[in-house]
């Protein structure tokens, strides 16, 4: 199922949304000075080979897992819950709520407003914020959840991320139609 290495492994870490922040930074260094390829110039070509291959599996698990956003597809997508390109689907409940807002951009759009873009700005952050305040427990307790309990925690984590990723995308049109005023 997992389609990238696996980089809670690669550190010894545990699968978490909520990780150490001061060890993965610990590690990511020690992992640094481990595989960098200067201290490996004399050795073998395949070694050096390995030791450059370490060293971007290093970076690029550093980036992922120290973004809360890009940990958190990561993790999503380790776990078959997520597919590059692929159009995901959200909560039809979510997406009547979202009729309200898409028309007011439009109209936006058509009429701009300062007022009512302030408006509708302050009514997506706190829609936004209250998907934040909901879903902390969950990602937080995560890690110490029994395996069977995991999946219904992934799928809850699955909606949220989805929502978030629409919110965001509002807020994004709204700085669109800031910038334009």
């Amino acid at each position: 199922m997992p389609t990238a290495p696996n980089y809670f492994d690669f550190y010894g870490l545990p699968e978490s949304f909520r990780p150490d922040e001061a060890a993965l930074k610990r590690l990511y260094y020690a992992k640094s000075r481990e595989t960098h390829p200067d201290f490996h110039a004399t050795s073998s070509p395949e070694n050096q080979a390995e030791m450059l291959r370490q060293a971007t599996l290093n970076t690029d698990a550093y980036r992922t897992l120290s973004d809360p956003d890009q940990r958190m597809a990561y993790l999503l997508r380790q776990h078959g819950l997520l597919e590059e390109g692929k159009q995901e689907q959200l909560p039809p409940d979510f997406l009547m709520d979202m009729m309200d807002l898409n028309e007011q951009l439009m109209e936006l759009e058509m009429a701009p407003d300062a007022d009512a873009q302030a408006n509708v700005a302050a009514e997506v952050q706190a829609l936004a914020d209250t998907l934040d305040v909901g879903i902390e427990p969950v990602l937080a307790g995560y890690e110490q959840l029994p395996a069977d309990h995991r999946p219904a925690a992934l799928q809850q984590i699955r909606t949220y991320y989805l929502k978030k990723r629409y919110l965001l995308r509002i807020q994004q049109q709204l700085a669109t139609f800031a910038a334009r005023s």
